[in-house]
């Protein structure tokens, strides 16, 4: 069975990542791409849809032993795990290099006091835990082949075949290091190079240690925002530069229930938003990378802007159901593929407008495409801003005239009208600065309460809605409008679990009908909690602003990583995971905070 989402590590190349739990088990690795099929697919399965263990031996009725201690070294994304036994401590480093060659996944046991046995059990299984390979020695190496893939397994311990699956048993002492690698490369090639371990663990830590040194923020809250940053680089497709939103698929978020999405793919918001802090941040080469990536992803097509591509560009994302796999927990079904690729949702339009702004105005070279890109998006929205869509959760019921949405179509032109205004583009100023009036007026009238002083999810609807609390932090209104703050009271009171987390939105109205289109519920959002601190900073609420944030901090684990949601009935985490749109608002409340003195010690 697979561990808590939070007892997972991530471990990466920029290209893949894996999912490694405490008792030292890979249960999740998709080779060699974030959306290619699963290599492990244990942690939405069973152990016969793949796994690696690599651990203290242990009886064979027994559970596995969970690491006593494990960190990353440095600020890297180099994971050590430590286990103390009755015959002595044992550590087992595991990493990917970043890549060069075929994807490798390394893992080294080394002896640290006693003599420890120890045993590796691998067992691949391919097409998301589907496919048994044929598994055979080549030339001294042990592979796995089925179909397009292999998978070559290389270590100096002694390994035999049992059930499938492929086992060392083997002893180290104070000193001894022992690697494992698997690399993956199409079957009909030549075998991958021989793996260098130690040479590939000294280069891997040189390279997130360069990386490292480039963040511009040195405040207070350093190790959470470092550790932040090195998640999303980990997220992003070195070859592309798109941006996943997680590595995962179909970890729910409600255990048990039916909200299982498959989050490997690049979403215009989910990028966009984690542009503006790169560059805040000091890394300029992912933000142009990222804008480079947009600009080939629309190309010829801008006026139909899917809400997500694929990490290279690609605009077909079918969905499918994966019928084999009983899902994490029994949370089914496990989906690959997103339909919701498709659907209508006007705030993207806006993120990636003030994505684009922000790195024109933090001097990102000029682009005149971009440009152009922004001004053919405008021409769009210009015709169908005051149509209903889906909205930023992608709701799979009626489509209707979000709030947050009209307000990012504001913000696409706004910041659109700002690129003429600086010289640097062309276009129907005094248009357009009346469009961007007439949105604002019509938000103001259709989407806010007056009995109740606040804006509401959609127009005419009495639901609130946790997007709302960004109408500040995007220039909408002045943070001291009563209704800003009428709103911010709304939500704490309406959408507030008893932990003080943030809810999206109901997803029931006075009784069964879901206002999403799903049944089951879900846990509170962690943005939208990092929005709410955000949004009490602003309005002068720092001590209270800076608690929430806090608590929020508590929440991640003890590797500093955070899944998309808080279940406050469960205490834990859930939702795919690591999560990018929880680890940029972490980033982006951190340097407001810091900017407003409002930390404690």
């Amino acid at each position: 069975m697979a561990g808590l989402i939070e007892d997972y590590a991530l471990i990466g190349d920029m290209q893949t990542a894996a999912l490694v739990c405490r008792d030292g088990t890979v249960d999740w690795l998709c080779l060699p791409r974030f959306d290619s099929h699963a290599v492990f697919a244990g942690l939405l399965g069973t152990e016969e849809h793949g796994f690696w263990r690599l651990g203290p031996a242990h009886a064979a009725d027994a559970e596995p032993p969970v690491a006593a201690r494990r960190r990353y070294r440095g600020d890297s994304l180099i994971l050590e795990s430590e286990w103390d036994t009755p015959r002595g401590t044992v550590r087992v480093t595991d990493f990917m290099p970043p890549r060069d060659g075929a994807p490798q996944l390394i893992r080294i046991v080394e002896g640290v006091s006693g003599r420890v046995p120890m045993r590796s059990a691998l067992r691949m299984r391919f097409s998301y835990g589907r496919v048994v390979p044929w598994v055979h020695k080549h030339e001294g190496r042990t592979v796995a082949v089925a179909g397009p893939d292999s998978v070559w397994f290389d270590t100096t311990a002694e390994t035999y075949g049992k059930s499938l699956t492929t086992y060392a048993d083997f002893t180290v002492a104070p000193g001894d290091r022992i690697a494992f690698t698997i690399s993956w490369e199409p079957s009909h090639k030549q075998p991958p190079a021989l793996p260098e371990p130690e040479q590939s663990l000294d280069a891997t830590e040189d390279f997130w240690r360069e990386w490292v040194e480039q963040c511009t923020y040195h405040g207070p809250y350093r190790e959470a925002v470092v550790r932040s940053l090195i998640t999303l680089k980990a997220l992003t497709y070195a070859p592309t530069g798109g941006i996943v939103a997680a590595p995962t698929t179909s970890l729910p978020e409600d255990i048990g229930g039916v909200r299982n999405w498959d989050y490997r793919y690049t979403w215009l918001r989910d990028a966009a938003i984690t542009l503006s802090s790169l560059l805040r941040t000091g890394y300029r080469d992912e933000a142009r990378a990222w804008r480079e990536w947009l600009l080939r992803a629309v190309a010829g097509d801008p006026e139909n802007l899917q809400i997500m591509y694929g990490i290279a560009g690609e605009r077909e994302l079918g969905e499918a159901e994966l019928d084999w796999l009983p899902g994490y927990e029994n949370s089914g079904p496990v989906r690959v593929g997103n339909g919701a690729a498709h659907q209508l949702q006007l705030d993207v339009y806006g993120e990636v407008t003030e994505a684009l702004h922000l790195a024109h105005m933090t001097g990102l070279a000029r682009n005149d495409y971009a440009s152009l890109l922004q001004l053919k998006l405008i021409r769009y929205l210009e015709q169908h801003w005051d149509e209903p869509d889906e909205g930023i959760w992608e709701v799979r019921g009626p489509r209707r005239h979000f709030v947050h949405s009209k307000v990012m179509a504001w913000v696409a032109v706004d910041r659109t009208i700002k690129l003429i205004e600086s010289g640097d583009a062309d276009g129907p100023l005094e248009k357009w600065r009346d469009l961007r009036d007439d949105i604002h007026r019509d938000v103001c009238e259709k989407g806010y309460d007056k009995e109740r002083n606040t804006f509401t999810q959609s127009y005419g609807s009495k639901e609130l809605d946790a997007s709302l609390l960004l109408i500040p932090q995007m220039g909408f209104l002045p943070p001291d409008d009563k209704r800003v703050i009428g709103t911010i009271e709304a939500i704490q009171r309406e959408l507030s679990t008893e932990d003080g987390f943030i809810l999206r939105y109901p997803t029931t109205s006075g009784g069964d009908e879901n206002l999403d289109g799903l049944p089951g519920d879900e846990g509170a959002f962690l943005a939208c909690s990092f929005w709410m601190a955000d949004d009490l900073a602003m309005i002068g609420r720092v001590d209270e602003a800076r608690k929430l944030f806090e608590k929020l901090l508590a929440l991640r684990n003890d590797l500093g990583l955070l899944a998309e949601e808080w279940d406050p009935r469960l205490k834990r985490q859930v939702g795919n995971f690591p999560q990018a749109f929880s680890h940029v608002p972490l980033i982006d409340t951190a340097l407001r905070l810091t900017a407003s003195g409002a930390y404690g010690g």
